[in-house]
């Protein structure tokens, strides 16, 4: 994978869609939906978004399923649209393919709602660098990684979109990723923001806010 350097104004990548999928069971917290869990004043579903909203120009789209009435009464004051999956528990790449269906973007990124690390800055810097290497190869695939692992969001090329709707590996699009090689590029970051969710209660609880 190769990786670029470049700066853009936040403009210039205005018609990127951003997807945040928000539709999981969330069974590995247990009882508990951790999107909707308090974090920084709010949630951890509404502190991912307004860090990716902050940083995009263009349309953000979350896709909804398990308790999505929930989900959506909690987001319903942010610039988002939002649209719901019935095949939520199918897996996760049904999420992406509701997505991607309601996108009109050049791109799509695909964001995870419980990665409340990731600062404005960080998804900035990620769109930045997609732009300028969309340039140069439109069929671009753009993953952050840190030390050597890597993390999310991806970034997909518009070009993908008949592959991803097609697609029927439920846990995501890495068998798209791993046969289009020449055209996946890694994007250096400089935090482990990119590998943080929550999952476990044990996630939470080093992030919870004090009692």
């Amino acid at each position: 994978m190769e990786s670029f350097s470049f700066k853009f104004s936040k403009q210039s990548f205005g018609m990127i869609s951003i997807i945040v999928l928000a539709a999981g069971l969330s069974t590995r917290m247990g009882r508990q939906n951790k999107l909707l869990l308090p974090f920084d004043g709010s949630t951890i579903i509404e502190t991912t978004i307004n860090n990716i909203i902050h940083a995009a120009a263009g349309e953000t789209i979350v896709v909804t399923g398990y308790e999505a009435a929930a989900v959506t009464a909690v987001i319903k004051h942010l610039p988002v649209t939002t649209v719901y999956n019935g095949d939520f528990e199918k897996g996760m790449t049904t999420s992406i393919q509701k997505g991607v269906m309601h996108a009109g973007g050049k791109a799509y990124m695909i964001c995870l709602s419980d990665m409340y690390a990731v600062s404005t800055g960080e998804y900035v810097f990620m769109l930045q660098r997609f732009e300028e290497i969309y340039q140069k190869d439109k069929q671009c695939i753009c993953i952050p990684v840190y030390n050597g692992a890597k993390g999310n969001p991806v970034i997909f090329s518009a070009y993908y979109k008949k592959a991803i709707l097609q697609h029927d590996e439920m846990e995501g699009c890495k068998a798209i990723v791993q046969v289009n090689r020449q055209h996946v590029y890694a994007i250096p970051m400089q935090t482990p923001a990119i590998l943080k969710d929550v999952d476990y209660p044990e996630d939470y609880e080093k992030i919870a806010p004090a009692k």
